[in-house]
C-alpha cells in the first residue's frame, strides 16, 4: 500500500493541505481540524489546497466535513487554489449541495441564451439518439428474416399473442360503441330527410378512414406501447440489457425486433377488426332504432366502400404500429436512474405515442387526399 506524504498546517485562518490526502491519513487530520475549528468560531476559514497533489474520495470527504462543520458553527468557509484535478476529483465526489455551494466550487449560472443553447442541443441529441435507434431497428428487423442467430425462439408468436390478442376484446369494446355512438347522433339529422339508409355511409366510409386505425392505435398505444416501454426500461435499469450485450446479444435484435414483428402484424388485423365491428355497432342502431333491414344495410356498405378506403386504413395502422413501438423503445433504452423513472419514461412514451399518432394521422389525411394516388 502507498503511504504518500502529507500534511496539514494551520497558518492565521488558513487551513493548508499538501501531498497527497488520502484515505489513512483522514481520521487523524478530522480530529485536528474538529479541535482548531473551535478557535475560528465568528472569522472566515479559507481551505487552501494550492500544495495538495492527489486527493481521494475520502479526502474529498473531509473537506466536505470540514465545510459542514463550518456551515454549523456560521463560519464561513471557502476551497481555493485547487488545480484542475482536484476540482474534478471534488466535482465528482462530493454531493450536489455541497459541490454547488460557496466558494471556489460554487456552480455556474447559465444566461438565458445558454440555457437555450442547452436545450437544442439535447433536443439534438435525442433526435440523433431515435434515428439511430430506428436505423439499427429496421436492419436487424430486415436481417431476422435471413438469419435468426440472437433471437428468442417462439418470441413472434409470444409477443403477437400479447400486443395483439389480448388487445382484441378491449380494442373490440370501443369500435363497437363508436360506431354505435356515430349511428345514433348520425340518425337523428338523416332520419329528418328521410336518409336513414345513409347512416351506413357514414360509418362505414369513417371506420375505415379514421376511426378505426386511430382507435385501435390509440388502444395499442396506452396498452402496448406503455408495455414495451417500461420493460425495456425495466431491463435497463436492472442491468439485464449490460447483461445481454456481455453474452454477445444485441438488445435491440434480442428485445425490440420480435415486437416489431408482432406490432407489425397484429395492428393492421386488429384494425381490420375495428372496422368490422364498429360497422356491425352501426347495424345494431339501423336495425332497432331506424328500421333498415341487414340486406339493405349491407348493400349499401358495399357500394359506399371502395377499396382505397380500406388501404387508407392498413397503411394508417402500419405507420401507427411503428410510431408506437418506436416511441416505446426510445424512452425505455433512454431511461436513467431507478424505478421511480421506469413510471416516468414510460407516461412519457404514452403521451407522446398518442400524440404523434394524431399527428401522423392528420398528415396522411392531407397527403391521401391532395396528393394522388390512393385517395379520397
Amino acid at each position: 500500500m502507498r503511504q504518500e506524504k502529507a500534511a496539514l498546517s494551520f497558518h492565521g485562518n488558513r487551513i493548508f493541505f499538501s501531498g497527497a490526502l488520502l484515505t489513512w491519513q483522514v481520521s487523524r487530520f478530522l480530529r485536528d481540524v474538529r479541535a482548531r475549528l473551535k478557535d475560528f468560531r465568528g472569522s472566515d476559514i479559507i481551505v487552501d489546497l494550492s500544495e495538495l497533489e492527489e486527493i481521494d474520495t475520502a479526502g474529498v470527504a473531509l473537506i466536505n466535513e470540514i465545510r459542514q462543520i463550518a456551515k454549523r458553527n456560521e463560519i464561513e468557509c471557502r476551497v481555493q487554489n485547487a488545480s484542475r484535478n482536484i476540482k474534478r476529483a471534488m466535482k465528482i465526489f462530493s454531493l450536489p449541495d455541497i459541490y454547488e455551494g460557496e466558494g471556489e466550487f460554487k456552480k455556474e449560472k447559465y444566461t438565458i441564451f445558454e440555457g437555450i443553447g442547452d436545450w437544442l442541443v439535447s433536443i439534438a441529441a435525442n433526435i440523433k439518439y431515435f434515428f439511430y435507434l430506428l436505423s439499427d431497428t429496421i436492419f436487424y428487423s430486415f436481417n431476422g428474416f435471413f438469419k435468426r442467430h440472437g433471437m428468442r425462439k417462439g418470441e413472434f408468436i409470444n409477443q403477437s399473442i400479447l400486443i395483439g390478442m389480448n388487445a382484441l376484446p378491449i380494442v373490440g369494446l370501443i369500435s363497437f360503441l363508436i360506431g354505435f355512438i356515430l349511428a345514433l347522433q348520425s340518425a337523428a339529422q338523416l332520419r329528418q330527410f328521410g336518409a336513414n339508409i345513409y347512416v351506413a355511409d357514414l360509418v362505414a366510409i369513417s371506420m375505415t378512414r379514421e376511426m378505426g386505425p386511430i382507435m385501435t392505435a390509440i388502444v395499442l398505444a396506452g396498452r402496448s406501447g406503455s408495455a414495451i416501454a417500461s420493460e425495456i426500461a425495466t431491463m435497463v435499469v436492472t442491468e439485464e440489457t449490460d447483461a445481454l450485450k456481455s453474452m454477445g446479444l444485441n438488445p435491440i435484435r434480442y428485445v425490440l425486433v420480435p415486437k416489431v414483428y408482432a406490432i407489425t402484424v397484429s395492428a393492421p388485423m386488429l384494425t381490420i377488426l375495428s372496422m368490422l365491428i364498429g360497422i356491425f355497432g352501426s347495424l345494431v342502431i339501423g336495425i332497432t332504432y331506424l328500421g333498415i333491414g341487414i340486406e339493405p344495410f349491407y348493400n349499401e356498405v358495399i357500394n359506399a366502400l371502395i377499396l382505397k378506403d380500406i388501404i387508407t386504413g392498413i397503411i394508417k395502422s402500419l405507420v401507427f404500429a411503428w410510431i408506437i413501438v418506436m416511441i416505446g423503445a426510445y424512452y425505455g433504452f433512454r431511461v436513467k436512474g431507478g424505478a421511480e423513472n421506469v413510471g416516468r419514461v414510460t407516461t412519457s412514451s404514452v403521451v407522446v405515442s398518442i400524440f404523434l399518432v394524431i399527428l401522423a394521422d392528420s398528415l396522411l389525411g392531407l397527403f391521401f387526399y391532395f396528393g394522388g394516388g390512393i385517395g379520397y
